[in-house]
């Protein structure tokens, strides 16, 4: 069967990408999905082709030929970006006034740099076809926590350049949306010694993103738990 629109999901081997992009297999949506570490992007591209015609491409989204690449995978058919994919930082986490620059410049790369250019790349594509981008975020952007400096304001950043660029591209849906806390690799980097398994699984956000993806909610900043109850 032969999806009809595209959709390139960043950091899609693990965590909510591979959970987003399972939803949208199923639903037969063709996929463009990236991932840091080949195998475990392998293993994904195996799983999925089974339900829906996609491209995998592994590499690193703070790099122009990687993301070059992507988009151009993607073709005139894309429909939907979703920057997924972010780096946490140094782990345990350090407070600001002994945060190593070189780490901080990494972060900005990937969580802010990445994205934006990401989306200039796909605008074109995107504003033919109607279409929606989202900036996958974090509470972290809005709440100011001990330690969290360097990943929470990269978070920020990236919300203020979603808001901007809703503005300026009108005819598109663009949305920010925090997943709230999950069961994933990253969150269990981020609090290394302590036991995480009460977390919701990536899966329980999903929900709130396809109510993004399939409605029609004007653009902003959600959190997936009120979007859940909105689709509900």
């Amino acid at each position: 069967m032969k999806a009809v629109n595209t959709a390139l999901i960043t950091g899609a081997s693990r965590g909510l990408g591979l959970a987003l992009a399972r939803a949208l297999a199923d639903r037969q949506w063709r996929l463009v999905i990236d991932a840091r570490g080949s195998e475990a992007l392998l293993e994904t591209r195996d799983e999925l082709a089974k339900t829906t015609a996609l491209v995998a491409i592994a590499g690193d989204v703070a790099e122009e030929a990687h993301r070059r690449a992507l988009v151009e995978a993607a073709g005139e058919s894309l429909q939907l970006l979703v920057n997924n994919a972010s780096v946490l930082g140094p782990s345990p986490q350090p407070r600001l006034a002994d945060y190593p620059l070189a780490e901080l410049e990494r972060a900005y790369a990937a969580n802010v740099l990445a994205p934006l250019r990401l989306a200039q790349l796909a605008l074109p594509a995107l504003e033919r076809n109607r279409g929606t981008l989202i900036n996958i975020t974090s509470d972290a952007a809005v709440a100011a926590y001990e330690g969290w400096g360097g990943y929470s304001s990269s978070k920020a950043a990236l919300d203020q350049l979603t808001a901007v660029l809703a503005t300026e591209h009108p005819r598109l849906s663009v949305h920010a949306v925090d997943p709230g806390d999950m069961r994933t690799q990253m969150h269990q980097e981020a609090f290394p010694d302590e036991d995480i398994s009460d977390r919701p699984e990536p899966e329980e956000s999903v929900p709130g993103l396809l109510t993004l993806i399939e409605g029609q909610q004007p653009s902003g900043r959600y959190r997936a738990a009120d979007l859940v109850e909105v689709g509900s």
